[in-house]
């Protein structure tokens, strides 16, 4: 009984409001990426070739769909959302006696694997822009940026609002792991304390 109301105090106040807010700008930023890159869409024109004075043109379209890339972008996106989503949701309306210390191990734990998730999908999609922006002479592969500017300005668009999610749940990650060592210094002195 001591050890919960222990940790309890030592995971309640200033960096559970610390958190809450970071949580909501992280929840923001990964959202917008997931929704730009998912409408991202653009539809083009092109002559492809002549047939004496006759053009012969073709029409065509620049999805996220067509990249392997971003299409993890937008599904980790999404999946660190919602778990950002889920986690505000249980601090405002959990209630107090939930924050035990195996709580906090998990969520610690979580914050981690969401940090991982998104900073791979977007540095993946950071690559596909790349080459999309660049091309690649190497392999052959041309840019596309230079016929497609505006799905290129919204991918951009995208990515910055994901290398903000990777940096707001890095920070995330380190006050859970902070509140998760608070709640662990205080299990620790509980045996002293007599009920």
């Amino acid at each position: 009984m001591a050890i919960s109301k222990l940790a309890l105090g030592a995971t309640s106040g200033k960096s559970c409001k610390i958190l809450l807010g970071l949580r909501l700008l992280a929840f923001s930023a990964t959202l917008s990426a997931a929704i730009v890159m998912a409408l991202n869409k653009e539809t083009k024109t092109f002559v492809v070739g002549n047939i004496g004075n006759t053009p012969i043109k073709a029409t065509f379209t620049a999805k996220f769909q067509h990249t392997p890339a971003f299409v993890f972008f937008v599904i980790a996106n999404v999946m660190v959302s919602f778990h950002n989503l889920l986690m505000i949701g249980l601090q405002l309306f959990g209630g107090k006696k939930e924050s035990t210390a195996f709580r906090l191990l998990s969520v610690a734990i979580l914050d981690m694997l969401n940090v991982t998730l998104i900073s791979a999908a977007a540095n993946a999609a950071a690559f596909m822009a790349e080459l999309g922006k660049s091309g690649n002479k190497h392999a052959r592969w041309g840019k596309i940026c230079d016929r497609f500017a505006t799905y290129c300005d919204h991918g951009a668009g995208a990515l910055l609002a994901a290398f903000a999610g990777v940096i707001l749940m890095l920070f995330i990650s380190a006050v859970s792991i902070c509140r998760l060592n608070q709640a662990n210094k205080c299990s620790v002195a509980s045996p002293s304390i007599v009920p």
